[in-house]
Parts: structure tokens; C-alpha cells; sequence
């Protein structure tokens, strides 16, 4: 019985491999052997997570020929794999992707680090900050209080508590969206949203554009939905969506849905302007696409007026037969509260509230109540003031320390969100995430954002530490850098632990 779980074509392969390539090294450097480059690029690919473990590789011949090397190479490369433990085969059943024994399984997201960890590694894995108190306790506080009368019943409430159906739907009409709790379900977080979403329109085979790069999260939890992922460019700086290339993968590709993240996108920080919402839930209404608005970074407005804010994207549909908006109190508030929610039309609502039934009967009720207390009491509007005031001066702390250690990495400075997309002076970002580990800093590669390799020359560095440790996260970054230009990155010395 074969031991492989998943496949990986030749062509695949070759293009992941190819994303790999850096700018050249220092003059000291070791060029190894095309055998051992190739050895270490398909290791490199394992530890990531973007090839999986128990994946069957292409055969020698036909992976030769799509990098256009000797067959010899191919096989020298295989056995060194084998050697190493990252490699296994057996005749006739061909060869799949391993992990030495006693090592873990590679991260495909981007898993928080264990809070032992936290001591000897810089953790830039994930885009949280703490919770900010008093305001978690008092939430809590409140939640207590008010949870006696739902103690009597069965506590099982699929569409979400009442009341916090109904605060949410009055936050959307005071927008100007005039919102009824029936067009609302709350949710286990954003992920328990998209889960959800992803389930009921968008089967196995399904087409789903999705900004190129984008959340590594949800990419994958698409991935694993068994949707076809179609890749949309987003336009140059921080100036949100290329529209021509929208209007023509809506016209061309016809997805079933589209994700996409208009405020303070993750990872660029691009916001979306109002006639660039306008024009693409026209464009998605037009190709039958439905749109998904994904809301997370929305409140986390750091530079200038937050009522000068663009319209939210279901206000150019607000009957939400287009748009389907997800929010979340994860990142305004605190990622620990795992509460989300989906605006959409009552029948979609009704669909998704049926199809959760069978995966996820409700969200926890003593966490609703706490964010209802909190948007019902105003503590939601100051808890949000001081997210922001903690994420602004992490973002100046981190953007200065970066510019003086690392001065040929580039990024543009977004004015709201919880991230830095970097570009890193032409240095392999997969690399400087592998070895970050290394030298005590964990930072997610470009290609987790994108799809299909894209986007190795960038990291993702997002505002979660401030002062005296993002400068120490700089200089262990401006070290690992070093290491990967250097050449001492390549070899069976890089290290065997998962990057997220």
C-alpha cells in the first residue's frame, strides 16, 4: 500500500523550485553541487509546509526534464533526501516527502508559537497583540453577570445570541447600511466564517479569486476545501486593487466566489478606495461571482481621521445578495475572543446557520456576551483606541529599527492594520525564514501569501513588539539575512524546524 497521501507534478514542482532563486551571493560563498542546490530547495519547500509531508514527488525522468538537468541530478538529489530523512521510497510505489524522526510536522498556516517558546525566539509569526485591559476583565465581568438567564437553557444557539445579532445589525444601519439581525450569524471567528462560506458555495474543484498576495490563512483553508485558487494581482504601493485585472479574471475565470480584504489588507496594508469598492461588486455582480468583504483590520485605523474611513463594501450591496461581509473581534480586540460574524442576505444566513448544523453547532455564549457588553457599554470603542495607540507606535518602533538595520529592504508604511509586507533586497524569503529560526527570530515567508511560489523575495513583519525588542528582532533579522547572502544558509546544517 502506498505511504503518499498527495501528489506533486513536475511542473509544480519546478516552478516552486525556481521562486527559490535569490540575488546572487558574496563573493565567499559556497556554490553547491546542482544536486545538493536541489537537495536543499526541496527540503526548503518541506519545512515551509508548501510541499506536504507523505507527498509523492515526481519520478526522476519527469522531473528532470521540467528543470532541465540530468536525470543523474534528479536521482543524486532524491538519495540525499533519503539520507537525511526527508525522502522515503519504496519500488513501485515511487517516492513521498518525510520529516526525520523526532522532528515536528511542518506549520501550513501561520500557528501563535507556544507560549513556553516565547522566551529565546522573537515571535513576527502572527499578526496579535495582547489583550488590552482593563477591558478584557471588564468584558468578562459583564458577561458573568448577564449570563444566568441563558444557564436555564440548552445554550446552543446556531445564528448566535439574539442580542448580539441585533447590536451587530444596529452597528451596520449606523454605518448607513440599514442591517436586520436575520441578515447576521455569529461565528467561531473569522476562520469559523470562511469555513463556513467556503463549504456552502464553493464545492471541491471551485474556482476562488483571491488578491495576490493575500491572508495565508485563509489561503489554505481553501486550499483544503479542494477550491482552485485563481490569483489577482493588487495594484503597485499601497493603492488597493488593479480593477482591469479583476474585470477580466471575473470575466474570464467565472469563480464561484472571491475573497477579498479592502481595509488595511493583509499582508500589504493597502486600503481600497470607495470607487474601487463601487466598481468591483459591480464587476462581481455582473459575472454572478459572490464577493467576499473580509472586515478583520477594518477598525485598526493608526494615521489620520477614522471617519474619513471609505464606505464598508456592502454598502454598494447592501441586500448582501452579492457581498458577503465577515468581521471579527479577533484583531480589533483580541485574538484570544474568538468571536466573528457574516453580514449577508436572511436566505443566505438561513443557509449557512443549516449547513453549520453539521460542523459547528454554535459559538461560545459567554464570549458573545462579553463583546455584547462591551459594544453596548461604549468599553468596545475604547478598548479599539487603545489597539490602536499600542499598534501605531509597535509599526513606528518596528518600521525604524528596520530601515536602520536592514536599508535595502523596501516596504511602504500602511496607515492602518497590524503588518509590514517587505521586500528583501532580492534575498530568498523562505531562507530568511528558515534560518531567522536559527539566530532566535520566527518570521512567515512571502510564498505563504501567495499561490503557487509567488512572492519568495518578501516577508511579512507584522506591529506586535515595540521598543527595545523590535530592535532586537531587526538585528536578528539583519543576521539572518547575512547568513542566507553569505551562502551559510544552503546544506544539510539548515535547520529541521517548522516555519508559520
Amino acid at each position: 500500500m502506498a505511504q503518499w497521501t498527495s501528489a506533486v507534478g513536475a511542473p509544480q514542482l519546478a516552478r516552486q523550485l525556481a521562486s527559490q532563486q535569490s540575488r546572487p551571493a558574496g563573493p565567499h560563498a559556497r556554490k553547491p553541487p546542482a544536486y545538493r542546490a536541489l537537495a536543499d530547495g526541496v527540503r526548503l519547500l518541506v519545512l515551509e509546509g508548501r510541499v506536504p509531508v507523505a507527498a509523492r514527488l515526481p519520478a526522476e525522468r519527469e522531473l528532470a526534464v521540467a528543470l532541465a538537468v540530468s536525470r543523474t541530478t534528479v536521482a543524486a538529489a532524491y538519495e540525499a533526501l533519503r539520507a537525511e530523512g526527508f525522502l522515503e521510497s519504496r519500488r513501485g510505489a515511487g517516492s513521498w516527502t518525510a520529516v526525520p524522526a523526532g522532528n515536528p510536522l511542518p506549520a501550513r498556516g501561520l500557528e501563535p508559537m507556544p507560549p513556553e517558546s516565547l522566551g529565546s525566539v522573537i515571535d513576527l509569526g502572527t499578526a496579535s497583540l495582547p489583550a488590552p485591559e482593563p477591558w478584557l476583565t471588564r468584558a468578562v465581568q459583564g458577561a458573568l453577570e448577564e449570563l444566568p438567564p441563558y444557564a436555564h437553557t440548552h445554550g446552543d444557539y446556531p445564528a448566535g445570541l439574539p442580542a448580539l445579532r441585533q447590536m451587530l445589525a444596529d452597528r451596520y444601519t449606523a454605518k448607513g447600511i440599514p442591517t436586520m439581525p436575520e441578515q447576521i450569524m455569529v461565528t467561531t471567528g473569522a476562520m469559523g466564517a470562511m469555513d463556513a462560506i467556503c463549504h456552502l458555495f464553493a464545492g471541491r474543484g471551485e474556482r476562488i479569486a483571491v488578491e495576490s498576495p493575500s491572508y495565508a490563512n485563509i489561503l489554505q483553508l481553501m486550499r483544503e476545501a479542494g477550491a482552485r485558487l485563481v490569483p489577482v494581482a493588487m495594484a503597485e504601493g499601497l493603492t488597493g486593487w488593479d480593477l482591469p485585472r479583476w474585470r477580466q479574471v471575473l470575466r474570464d475565470a467565472a469563480p464561484r466566489l472571491a475573497y477579498v480584504v479592502a481595509d488595511f489588507h493583509n499582508p500589504t496594508g493597502a486600503l481600497a478606495d470607495e470607487d474601487q469598492r463601487r466598481a468591483l461588486v459591480e464587476a462581481a455582480r455582473s459575472a454572478g461571482t459572490v464577493l467576499v468583504a473580509d472586515e478583520t483590520m477594518t477598525e485598526l485605523r493608526l494615521d489620520g481621521d477614522f471617519d474619513a474611513m471609505p464606505r464598508p463594501v456592502c454598502a454598494f450591496d447592501p441586500a448582501g445578495s452579492t457581498v458577503l461581509t465577515v468581521g471579527s473581534a479577533s484583531k480589533a480586540f483580541w485574538a484570544g475572543m474568538r468571536i466573528g460574524w457574516v453580514r449577508a442576505a436572511p436566505e443566505v444566513i438561513r443557509s449557512l446557520v443549516s449547513a453549520r448544523a453539521y460542523a459547528d453547532l454554535g459559538t461560545p455564549v459567554l464570549e458573545q456576551l462579553a463583546i455584547n457588553w462591551l459594544m453596548s457599554t461604549g468599553g468596545w470603542e475604547q478598548a479599539v483606541d487603545v489597539r490602536r495607540t499600542q499598534a501605531r507606535e509597535n509599526r513606528d518602533a518596528l518600521v525604524a529599527a528596520v530601515r536602520r538595520e536592514l536599508p535595502d529592504w523596501e516596504f511602504d508604511v500602511p496607515a492602518g492594520g497590524l503588518t509590514l509586507w517587505v521586500r528583501t533586497g532580492g534575498l530568498s524569503g523562505s531562507r530568511i525564514a528558515a534560518v531567522g529560526e536559527r539566530v532566535g527570530v520566527r518570521v512567515p515567508s512571502g510564498p505563504r501569501f501567495g499561490v503557487d511560489g509567488a512572492f519568495e523575495g518578501y516577508v511579512r513583519l507584522p506591529f506586535t513588539v515595540s521598543g527595545p525588542v523590535a530592535e532586537e528582532a531587526a538585528v536578528r533579522l539583519a543576521a539572518a539575512a547575512r547568513l542566507v547572502e553569505s551562502g551559510a544558509s544552503s546544506g544539510t546544517d539548515a535547520p529541521r524546524t517548522s516555519v508559520a
